[in-house]
């Protein structure tokens, strides 16, 4: 089994619109969505949710309001203006402390130092994730809740049961969404797969993010490749993105041309693949066979 991994390095390539059409050209795969901060895969693969599960990135503080005397060890601690004075009244005292559950980091000082034992330290809810069927098959993805942290984890956990539904369907790949940028997200996106896509686009910041990508992917060994998404709005650009490429020893396996196809086919939810059978669509088949070659 492999997986294949496809990134950039900023929003807005084209990189969701991309996987989706690998998820219809490929025949045996399982596909898992890994841009938990800004999952949007569902919206073109339109999955029908089989199995749903709470996701807990660490543990969080909590005031039992019975319990507290309202000496505040715990606000003058916070290093997070986390706790405030704003509870119910209790026997002891007409206020009693809360805690911020957006500000609390769980670093549980508070629970150490309180006199009473009046702060619980569980497992916080920060988001689900979920097992679904689609059109093309099995598809793993999630949802982080709204300032949620851990998304890394999240996304560790996402790339672990893929794969293991791949071994249980005898699978022989796995594409993974992977989430844009440099930032933890990505690097537990992509550390241990087999293949790295970049797609990247004819700018200057393409070009610069390409650069930080590249570096991220060279400091785990990744194997890299690269795709030039929309590559005739600036064939100068993109040329010596191209050479960029060439000079850091990455192949780019493809350049797809700009096409209204790629945004009628996300209104439509669908990919650009089944969405049209013209250039652009036969631009990403050719990207498609040139990454299973890689693969294989």
């Amino acid at each position: 089994m492999k997986e294949l991994v496809v990134i950039s390095g900023k929003g807005g390539t084209g990189k969701t619109s991309i996987v989706a059409s690998f998820a219809k050209l490929a025949e045996n795969a399982i596909f898992a969505d890994c841009d938990v901060d800004a999952a949007d895969l569902h919206l073109v693969l339109e999955p029908t949710v089989k199995q749903t599960s709470d996701f807990s990135g660490g543990k969080q503080a909590s005031i039992v309001a019975s319990k507290c005397i309202g000496c505040g060890k715990c606000k003058d601690l916070c290093k997070f203006d986390a706790i405030n004075l704003d509870g119910p009244a209790n026997d002891l005292v007409g206020k009693t402390y809360t805690v911020d559950r957006v500000s609390c980091e769980g670093c549980k000082v508070c629970v150490e130092f309180c006199p009473v034992d009046a702060i619980e330290f569980k497992d916080s809810i920060n988001g689900q994730w979920f097992i679904s069927d689609t059109r093309f098959g099995t598809m793993v993805h999630a949802r982080l809740g709204i300032a949620e942290e851990n998304s890394g984890k999240l996304v560790s956990l996402i790339r672990k049961e893929a794969k293991k539904i791949a071994e249980q369907q005898n699978k022989d790949l796995v594409i993974v969404d992977g989430s844009p940028g440099i930032g933890c997200p990505v690097i537990a996106s992509i550390t241990g797969a087999d293949l790295v896509l970049v797609i990247t686009e004819p700018t200057l910041s393409g070009k610069h993010d390409l650069s930080r990508v590249a570096d991220l992917a060279a400091g785990f060994n990744m194997s890299v490749l690269v795709a030039i998404n929309k590559y005739d709005l600036n064939p100068d650009m993109a040329n010596e993105i191209q050479e960029y490429a060439n000079q850091r020893n990455i192949k780019v396996v493809g350049k797809i041309r700009y096409d209204k196809a790629f945004t009628k086919a996300q209104i439509a939810r669908t990919s650009v693949v089944e969405y049209t059978s013209g250039a652009v669509a036969e631009d990403i088949k050719a990207l498609w066979r040139n990454v299973t070659c890689a693969l294989s």
